[in-house]
Protein backbone atom coordinates (compact mmCIF):
# COMPACT_ATOMS: atom_id res chain seq x y z
CA UNK A 1 0.00 0.00 0.00
CA UNK A 2 2.93 2.24 0.99
CA UNK A 3 4.41 1.80 -2.48
CA UNK A 4 1.44 2.26 -4.64
CA UNK A 5 1.01 5.67 -2.23
CA UNK A 6 4.73 6.60 -3.20
CA UNK A 7 4.27 5.65 -6.62
CA UNK A 8 1.22 8.10 -7.23
CA UNK A 9 2.71 10.76 -5.24
CA UNK A 10 5.71 10.45 -7.96
CA UNK A 11 3.25 10.47 -10.90
CA UNK A 12 1.60 13.47 -9.19
CA UNK A 13 4.60 15.29 -8.91
CA UNK A 14 5.77 14.53 -12.46
CA UNK A 15 2.22 15.74 -13.88
CA UNK A 16 2.78 18.99 -11.98
CA UNK A 17 5.89 19.55 -13.33
CA UNK A 18 4.91 18.81 -17.26
CA UNK A 19 2.48 20.98 -16.74
CA UNK A 20 4.28 24.03 -15.27
CA UNK A 21 6.64 23.02 -17.67
CA UNK A 22 3.99 24.84 -20.49
CA UNK A 23 4.48 28.24 -20.16
CA UNK A 24 6.41 30.63 -21.91
CA UNK A 25 9.33 30.76 -20.03
CA UNK A 26 9.26 33.89 -18.69
CA UNK A 27 10.50 34.79 -15.18
CA UNK A 28 7.74 36.07 -12.92
CA UNK A 29 8.67 38.22 -9.92
CA UNK A 30 6.39 37.97 -6.77
CA UNK A 31 4.77 41.37 -7.18
CA UNK A 32 3.81 40.16 -10.53
CA UNK A 33 6.15 41.66 -13.04
CA UNK A 34 9.13 40.44 -15.24
CA UNK A 35 12.40 41.91 -16.74
CA UNK A 36 11.30 39.81 -20.41
CA UNK A 37 8.33 38.93 -21.08
CA UNK A 38 8.63 35.62 -23.04
CA UNK A 39 6.25 34.44 -25.44
CA UNK A 40 4.61 31.34 -27.24
CA UNK A 41 4.61 30.26 -30.58
CA UNK A 42 1.90 32.42 -31.93
CA UNK A 43 0.06 29.47 -33.94
CA UNK A 44 0.44 27.33 -30.56
CA UNK A 45 -3.12 28.71 -29.39
CA UNK A 46 -5.29 25.88 -28.42
CA UNK A 47 -8.71 26.59 -28.64
CA UNK A 48 -10.71 29.08 -31.08
CA UNK A 49 -9.86 26.43 -33.93
CA UNK A 50 -6.26 27.35 -33.38
CA UNK A 51 -7.94 31.51 -34.91
CA UNK A 52 -7.55 33.77 -31.60
CA UNK A 53 -10.30 36.22 -31.26
CA UNK A 54 -11.14 39.34 -31.62
CA UNK A 55 -11.64 40.96 -28.28
CA UNK A 56 -14.78 43.21 -27.10
CA UNK A 57 -12.94 46.50 -27.03
CA UNK A 58 -14.98 47.53 -24.15
CA UNK A 59 -14.05 44.71 -22.14
CA UNK A 60 -10.45 45.12 -22.77
CA UNK A 61 -10.89 48.74 -21.88
CA UNK A 62 -11.39 48.25 -18.68
CA UNK A 63 -8.58 45.41 -17.66
CA UNK A 64 -6.99 47.00 -14.53
CA UNK A 65 -4.19 46.44 -12.22
CA UNK A 66 -5.36 44.02 -9.34
CA UNK A 67 -8.07 41.87 -11.39
CA UNK A 68 -8.70 38.49 -10.01
CA UNK A 69 -8.85 35.71 -12.53
CA UNK A 70 -12.59 35.35 -12.24
CA UNK A 71 -12.84 38.95 -13.38
CA UNK A 72 -10.19 39.07 -16.37
CA UNK A 73 -12.33 36.11 -17.86
CA UNK A 74 -15.17 37.39 -17.52
CA UNK A 75 -14.14 40.60 -19.43
CA UNK A 76 -11.45 38.64 -21.66
CA UNK A 77 -12.64 34.64 -21.75
CA UNK A 78 -10.32 31.39 -21.27
CA UNK A 79 -6.54 32.54 -21.85
CA UNK A 80 -5.75 30.65 -25.71
CA UNK A 81 -2.55 29.12 -24.79
CA UNK A 82 -1.28 26.29 -22.53
CA UNK A 83 0.49 27.56 -19.42
CA UNK A 84 0.08 24.77 -17.32
CA UNK A 85 -1.42 24.35 -13.79
CA UNK A 86 -2.25 27.29 -11.71
CA UNK A 87 -0.30 29.91 -13.90
CA UNK A 88 0.83 33.28 -12.70
CA UNK A 89 0.65 34.34 -16.35
CA UNK A 90 -2.10 33.98 -19.25
CA UNK A 91 -1.57 34.34 -22.93
CA UNK A 92 -4.02 35.32 -25.65
CA UNK A 93 -4.30 35.51 -29.59
CA UNK A 94 -6.06 38.97 -30.53
CA UNK A 95 -7.00 40.52 -33.96
CA UNK A 96 -8.00 43.91 -34.75
CA UNK A 97 -9.25 46.24 -36.95
CA UNK A 98 -6.64 48.66 -38.18
CA UNK A 99 -7.41 50.20 -41.58
CA UNK A 100 -3.99 50.08 -43.10
CA UNK A 101 -2.31 48.40 -40.97
CA UNK A 102 -1.54 45.14 -40.42
CA UNK A 103 -2.03 42.40 -43.25
CA UNK A 104 -5.91 43.33 -44.79
CA UNK A 105 -6.10 45.94 -42.28
CA UNK A 106 -5.96 43.57 -39.53
CA UNK A 107 -3.78 43.54 -36.76
CA UNK A 108 -2.77 40.28 -34.78
CA UNK A 109 -1.13 40.81 -31.15
CA UNK A 110 -0.13 38.46 -28.10
CA UNK A 111 -1.53 39.75 -24.77
CA UNK A 112 0.28 38.40 -21.78
CA UNK A 113 -1.18 38.84 -18.26
CA UNK A 114 1.17 38.45 -15.35
CA UNK A 115 -0.09 37.72 -11.72
CA UNK A 116 1.48 38.26 -8.09
CA UNK A 117 2.32 35.45 -5.84
CA UNK A 118 -1.60 36.38 -4.88
CA UNK A 119 -2.97 35.80 -7.91
CA UNK A 120 -3.90 39.26 -8.60
CA UNK A 121 -2.92 40.38 -12.05
CA UNK A 122 -0.22 42.94 -11.85
CA UNK A 123 1.15 43.86 -15.06
CA UNK A 124 0.12 44.10 -18.86
CA UNK A 125 2.25 43.03 -22.26
CA UNK A 126 1.69 43.03 -25.74
CA UNK A 127 3.49 41.92 -28.84
CA UNK A 128 2.66 42.37 -32.48
CA UNK A 129 2.40 39.20 -34.85
CA UNK A 130 2.80 39.25 -38.29
CA UNK A 131 4.44 42.33 -39.93
CA UNK A 132 2.73 45.16 -39.88
CA UNK A 133 0.49 44.99 -36.96
CA UNK A 134 0.53 47.05 -34.11
CA UNK A 135 -1.45 46.93 -30.35
CA UNK A 136 -2.66 48.97 -28.28
CA UNK A 137 0.11 50.10 -25.93
CA UNK A 138 2.26 50.74 -28.68
CA UNK A 139 3.27 54.51 -29.30
CA UNK A 140 2.39 54.06 -32.96
CA UNK A 141 -1.02 51.34 -32.67
CA UNK A 142 -4.46 52.77 -31.92
CA UNK A 143 -6.13 52.17 -28.84
CA UNK A 144 -9.31 50.84 -29.10
CA UNK A 145 -12.12 53.03 -27.92
CA UNK A 146 -15.72 51.84 -27.10
CA UNK A 147 -17.79 54.94 -25.56
CA UNK A 148 -21.56 54.95 -24.89
CA UNK A 149 -23.11 58.66 -25.18
CA UNK A 150 -26.85 59.38 -23.35
CA UNK A 151 -28.50 62.12 -24.57
CA UNK A 152 -32.03 63.25 -22.93
CA UNK A 153 -34.55 62.66 -25.77
CA UNK A 154 -36.56 65.75 -24.17
CA UNK A 155 -33.74 67.75 -24.32
CA UNK A 156 -33.01 66.77 -28.56
CA UNK A 157 -37.08 66.86 -29.62
CA UNK A 158 -40.25 68.65 -28.97
CA UNK A 159 -42.09 66.21 -26.60
CA UNK A 160 -43.88 63.68 -29.04
CA UNK A 161 -42.24 64.41 -32.08
CA UNK A 162 -38.87 63.20 -33.98
CA UNK A 163 -38.36 65.11 -37.10
CA UNK A 164 -35.01 67.37 -37.60
CA UNK A 165 -37.34 70.44 -37.58
CA UNK A 166 -38.41 69.57 -33.95
CA UNK A 167 -34.77 69.16 -32.10
CA UNK A 168 -34.11 71.98 -30.29
CA UNK A 169 -30.60 74.37 -30.14
CA UNK A 170 -29.20 72.57 -26.95
CA UNK A 171 -30.12 69.48 -29.03
CA UNK A 172 -27.96 70.25 -31.82
CA UNK A 173 -25.30 71.65 -29.62
CA UNK A 174 -24.93 67.82 -28.48
CA UNK A 175 -25.13 66.26 -31.31
CA UNK A 176 -22.17 68.58 -32.83
CA UNK A 177 -20.33 67.66 -29.72
CA UNK A 178 -20.65 64.16 -30.44
CA UNK A 179 -20.35 64.55 -33.90
CA UNK A 180 -17.02 66.36 -33.14
CA UNK A 181 -15.53 63.68 -30.67
CA UNK A 182 -16.50 60.55 -33.08
CA UNK A 183 -14.79 62.92 -35.81
CA UNK A 184 -11.63 63.07 -33.82
CA UNK A 185 -11.01 59.15 -33.76
CA UNK A 186 -8.25 57.57 -35.96
CA UNK A 187 -10.77 55.23 -37.56
CA UNK A 188 -14.31 54.22 -36.38
CA UNK A 189 -15.74 50.70 -36.23
CA UNK A 190 -19.28 51.26 -35.67
CA UNK A 191 -21.91 53.78 -34.63
CA UNK A 192 -25.16 52.34 -33.13
CA UNK A 193 -27.56 54.84 -32.69
CA UNK A 194 -30.43 53.50 -30.24
CA UNK A 195 -33.99 55.06 -29.60
CA UNK A 196 -36.06 54.74 -26.43
CA UNK A 197 -39.29 55.92 -25.11
CA UNK A 198 -41.09 55.72 -21.65
CA UNK A 199 -43.71 53.33 -20.67
CA UNK A 200 -46.52 55.65 -22.08
CA UNK A 201 -48.54 54.66 -25.17
CA UNK A 202 -48.88 51.56 -27.19
CA UNK A 203 -46.27 49.29 -28.36
CA UNK A 204 -46.63 49.90 -31.58
CA UNK A 205 -46.60 53.71 -31.57
CA UNK A 206 -43.49 53.71 -29.18
CA UNK A 207 -41.39 51.82 -31.24
CA UNK A 208 -42.16 53.75 -34.42
CA UNK A 209 -41.59 57.20 -32.38
CA UNK A 210 -38.13 55.70 -30.81
CA UNK A 211 -36.57 54.42 -34.34
CA UNK A 212 -38.03 57.84 -36.03
CA UNK A 213 -36.02 59.59 -33.54
CA UNK A 214 -32.84 57.30 -33.73
CA UNK A 215 -33.24 57.87 -37.75
CA UNK A 216 -33.16 61.55 -37.09
CA UNK A 217 -29.99 61.57 -35.17
CA UNK A 218 -28.63 59.01 -37.36
CA UNK A 219 -28.83 61.74 -40.49
CA UNK A 220 -27.45 64.67 -38.13
CA UNK A 221 -24.28 62.74 -37.47
CA UNK A 222 -23.98 61.75 -41.45
CA UNK A 223 -24.62 65.26 -42.40
CA UNK A 224 -22.22 66.54 -39.48
CA UNK A 225 -18.95 64.24 -41.54
CA UNK A 226 -19.99 60.71 -39.85
CA UNK A 227 -19.52 57.89 -42.39
CA UNK A 228 -23.17 56.89 -43.07
CA UNK A 229 -21.72 53.23 -43.94
CA UNK A 230 -20.47 53.03 -40.20
CA UNK A 231 -24.04 54.55 -38.56
CA UNK A 232 -26.60 51.75 -38.01
CA UNK A 233 -30.46 53.46 -36.13
CA UNK A 234 -32.43 51.00 -34.09
CA UNK A 235 -35.60 52.02 -32.22
CA UNK A 236 -36.27 50.20 -29.20
CA UNK A 237 -39.39 51.54 -28.28
CA UNK A 238 -40.08 50.76 -24.25
CA UNK A 239 -37.63 48.54 -23.70
CA UNK A 240 -35.14 48.94 -20.94
CA UNK A 241 -36.70 51.51 -18.81
CA UNK A 242 -34.52 52.67 -16.42
CA UNK A 243 -37.54 54.36 -14.33
CA UNK A 244 -41.18 52.53 -13.83
CA UNK A 245 -42.26 55.23 -11.59
CA UNK A 246 -45.28 52.90 -10.01
CA UNK A 247 -48.24 54.75 -8.64
CA UNK A 248 -47.87 57.91 -10.02
CA UNK A 249 -50.25 60.09 -12.33
CA UNK A 250 -50.64 62.85 -14.86
CA UNK A 251 -47.80 65.50 -14.99
CA UNK A 252 -45.60 64.13 -11.66
CA UNK A 253 -45.61 60.55 -13.80
CA UNK A 254 -44.62 62.34 -17.09
CA UNK A 255 -41.63 64.10 -15.33
CA UNK A 256 -40.47 60.98 -13.60
CA UNK A 257 -40.36 58.52 -16.46
CA UNK A 258 -38.00 61.22 -18.72
CA UNK A 259 -34.95 59.05 -18.02
CA UNK A 260 -36.52 56.52 -20.20
CA UNK A 261 -37.05 58.88 -23.11
CA UNK A 262 -33.42 58.95 -24.20
CA UNK A 263 -31.24 58.24 -26.99
CA UNK A 264 -28.20 56.30 -26.68
CA UNK A 265 -25.21 56.52 -28.83
CA UNK A 266 -22.48 53.06 -28.77
CA UNK A 267 -19.11 54.50 -30.27
CA UNK A 268 -16.60 51.72 -31.23
CA UNK A 269 -13.44 52.49 -33.17
CA UNK A 270 -9.40 53.26 -32.62
CA UNK A 271 -7.76 56.19 -31.58
CA UNK A 272 -3.51 56.89 -31.72
CA UNK A 273 -1.74 56.80 -28.31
Amino acid sequence: MKLNNLRNIALLAASAALLTACGTGTVIKDDGTTDEAKWHAADSVHFDKDQGTFPNLQSLSQVRDGMTKDQLYELLGRPQYSDGWRPREWNYLFHFNTPGQGVNGVSTCQYKVLFDTDSYARSFYWNPVGEGSVCPGQSSAPAPVAKTYTLGADALFAFDRSGADDMNAKGRESLDQLAEDIQKLESVESVTVYGYTDRLGSAAYNQRLSQQRANTVKAYLVDKGVPAEKVTAIGRGKADQVEPCPGLRGQALRDCLQPNRRIVVDVKGSQAE
